[in-house]
């Protein structure tokens, strides 16, 4: 029998080698995909986010965490696509126009995989029309605008004001992030929410796709 302790602990102290492992073996013994998603790799990396929040934990973890999380999603995906389970939300990133730089974008595409969520990276220098491409094509209900620097904070609000025009966006909540960006740039820009450091969009992101109560 597979000891899925080991599983939250690997993901927790970024040892990618183990995650596959007892993925692999928990799978083999038709432990459930989704409970080895819910119970032990989206909590690991939720204490991973906390941790990263109180300072215990850094980049160089938080990116570690995330490629053992990745290696054990990589063999669940599938089997949960196959079963028709579906993720908590379909994102869309990437870092507006103009802007090539991707770490903290990066960041928060790994923590939102560890979230559960399915996320398509289009990199950086991402045009309007590429946001709005993916959206069709992913069906996706979040779409995260990530910029650094404040010269081209300006195209966030291009890419919102493109994706009304294409009549997409109704269809998602927008969260914009980056070092120059704060929550008063993302209301007045029209964006849906703001998270000031990866483990914030994680939060963010469940709370805009969470089902509105009657």
């Amino acid at each position: 029998m597979a000891d899925l302790k080991k599983l939250y602990d690997a993901v927790l102290n970024g040892d990618q080698k183990t995650s596959v492992a007892v993925t692999q073996e928990a799978l083999a013994v038709g432990i459930d995909p989704l409970e080895l998603i819910t119970k032990y790799l989206v909590p690991a990396m939720d204490e991973v986010g906390r941790r990263f929040e109180c300072e215990d934990y850094f980049v160089p973890e938080l990116m570690l965490s995330a490629r053992a999380m990745k290696g054990s999603l990589e063999l669940v995906r599938p089997l949960l696509a196959a079963s028709g389970v579906q993720p908590p939300g379909r994102v869309v990133i990437g870092t507006v126009k103009g802007d090539l730089h991707d770490i903290g974008k990066n960041l928060v595409a790994s923590m939102l995989e560890g979230g559960g969520f399915e996320v398509l990276d289009l990199g950086a220098d991402v045009p309007p029309e590429k946001f709005i491409e993916a959206v069709r094509a992913q069906n996706a209900n979040i779409v995260c605008l990530s910029a650094l620097l404040t010269v081209t904070m300006p195209a966030m609000r291009t890419t919102i004001d493109a994706l009304k025009q294409a009549g997409v966006r109704e269809q998602v909540k927008i969260m914009v992030g980056g070092a120059p960006v704060t929550s008063q740039f993302a209301e007045e820009i029209g964006a849906d929410g703001y998270g000031d450091n990866a483990s914030a969009a994680v939060t963010l992101a469940r709370t805009l796709t969470r089902p509105v109560e009657s």
